[in-house]
């Protein structure tokens, strides 16, 4: 799974790189080796504003219909074969969203019960600034009427390189291909077109301290 990632992108460069303007409600993030347990404001683009790059939703999705954030850490990543039956996600396959980054980590494991470790940096051959496939939901706090909005980030089977580098669970996050990111925001696109063997992307991994 998921829960690492390089956003590098600034301001300027992910304005130049997307041509949109990047909004004002929230404080833009930067960062490296971002912890999503943190719950981060990484930038998005939505399908329900794509002319804008929002930086007011943070990682790990609260459905509409919870009660409570609790579980947020559990709904950091959501595996792609899974989203039509589980309830977190069923109802907001239409909610697409473009998780921008420039790239993120995971560990190889070195013995069988992963007790030696390493870890490898992960990004895109082609772009330096790139996009996660994800979902987003907005949660209103019932004790102050308070707008939550968040994001979750789509996984799927591991490619030849991830299999390699993610070898206990073998599984990689989304990757959209720059030429796609207008297809994945389409809620009329099928999600499941975008699931490994039948979409991949060309990725670069190398080990890192």
């Amino acid at each position: 799974m998921c829960y690492y990632v390089d956003q590098k992108g600034s301001r300027r460069d992910v304005k130049l790189r997307f041509n949109i303007a990047v909004n004002n409600t929230g404080q833009y993030y930067e960062g490296v080796f971002v912890n999503g347990f943190d719950h981060p404001n990484i930038p998005i683009i939505t399908n329900r504003n794509p002319d804008i790059i929002e930086t007011d939703f943070t990682w790990g999705l609260v459905p509409a219909w919870a009660k409570d954030t609790s579980f947020r850490e559990r709904t950091l990543n959501a595996r792609i074969e899974g989203i039509d039956t589980t309830p977190s996600y069923k109802n907001i396959n239409s909610n697409r969203c473009l998780i921008i980054a420039t790239g993120y980590y995971e560990w190889r494991w070195l013995d069988a019960k992963g007790k030696k470790k390493e870890k490898y940096f992960i990004s895109s051959q082609t772009d330096e600034i790139f996009c996660f496939a994800g979902l987003y939901d907005s949660w209103i706090n019932p004790a102050n009427g308070y707008v939550l909005k968040t994001y979750t980030m789509l996984t799927t089977q591991a490619n030849e390189v991830m299999r390699f580098v993610h070898n206990n669970r073998e599984r990689m996050p989304l990757i959209v291909n720059r030429q796609d990111e207008q297809k994945w925001l389409d809620p009329k696109s099928d999600i499941k077109s975008f699931a490994f063997p039948k979409y991949d992307s060309k990725i670069i991994a190398f080990p890192t301290n």
